[in-house]
Order: C-alpha cells, then sequence, then structure tokens
C-alpha cells in the first residue's frame, strides 16, 4: 500500500508538469497524477484531456475516450473526490487537505496481465473494493504511463444529493 500526498491538485498541464511526483518513474504517483487530473474534469474538460495525454505518453486520448470520460462525469461532478482519503458520501465528498490518495498493488498486479505492464488500485470512499487502473512501462526511460483506467465506474451519491437522506 502506497499514500501518495498532493499538497495541490493541478489546474493546467503545466502545474501538474511541474509537481515533484511528475517523474512518472514511480508508478503509484502516476496513479495519483491520473486521479489528481481527472479531479479537474468538471471545471476543465479540455485541461485534464492536456494533462491525460500527457500521463499516457505516447498514446494519447481518441474521441471514443473523451466522450467516454464526458459521459461517466454527467451529472456526477463529485465522482474524483471519492478517491481522496477523508472524502466520505456522508460528508459530500469533501477530502482532507493535503490531498492523499491510497493506492494498493496486490499479488496478481503484475503477474496476469503481460511484461511491461502493472495493474494497481484506488481506494474509493464510495465504493466496497478498491477500483483499478493499468500502467505500462517504458524501458527505454524507465517511465510508466496510464494505459487504461477504470476509475469512473458509479459510486454511491453524496448525502447532499440523496432524496432518501
Amino acid at each position: 500500500m502506497s499514500e501518495i500526498t498532493l499538497n495541490k491538485l493541478p489546474k493546467t498541464l503545466q502545474e501538474l508538469q511541474a509537481m515533484p511526483q511528475v517523474g512518472l518513474t514511480n508508478p503509484e504517483e502516476v496513479a495519483a497524477l491520473t486521479v489528481a487530473a481527472l479531479a479537474l474534469y468538471p471545471e476543465n474538460p479540455s485541461e485534464t484531456e492536456k494533462m491525460l495525454d500527457f500521463l499516457r505518453g505516447p498514446r494519447p486520448l481518441n474521441g471514443i475516450d473523451k466522450q467516454f470520460i464526458r459521459d461517466r462525469f454527467r451529472g456526477k461532478e463529485y465522482l474524483m473526490r471519492s478517491y481522496f482519503s477523508g472524502s466520505s458520501p456522508e460528508n459530500n465528498y469533501t477530502p482532507v487537505q493535503p490531498y492523499r490518495v491510497v493506492v494498493l498493488e496486490n499479488a496478481y498486479s503484475r503477474s496476469q496481465i503481460g511484461e511491461g505492464y502493472l495493474n494497481l488500485y484506488v481506494v474509493c470512499s464510495g465504493a466496497d473494493s478498491p477500483r483499478p487502473l493499468k500502467l505500462r512501462n517504458k524501458p527505454s526511460t524507465g517511465q510508466w504511463f496510464l494505459w487504461e483506467q477504470q476509475l469512473l465506474t458509479g459510486i454511491r451519491i453524496p448525502k447532499e444529493a440523496d432524496p432518501w437522506a
């Protein structure tokens, strides 16, 4: 288990590139940067896409990827806040600061998906189990890049949006 601390969330690609985790050599930090980039989406979709393109390295988002992300956020602006420590449905997914992302690796993270790939799992306060994302290593640089993510699936709705609360 790794807990990655982010002192602030980036608002631009340049801010992301200035963060201490930007070397992309630590896969858990790449996972946390992915959460940070996606957290900006409700406020600035195009800047989020630029950050994700950077985190994906030589494999930028395509039109289908962008549409998928847009669809998953519709009416769920709170979604990515659920990945920060301290958030919960009861506090409307309000994280504590500094922002912390808990990333897990398990016994199968490296063995079942092929050489150069790594499955990591990000703890989500709105779900019963951590959510996966897959990274790919670029041997020539030693960097890890986002290959795919399954962070945008449904979670429990925040208390303020629950008509039965």
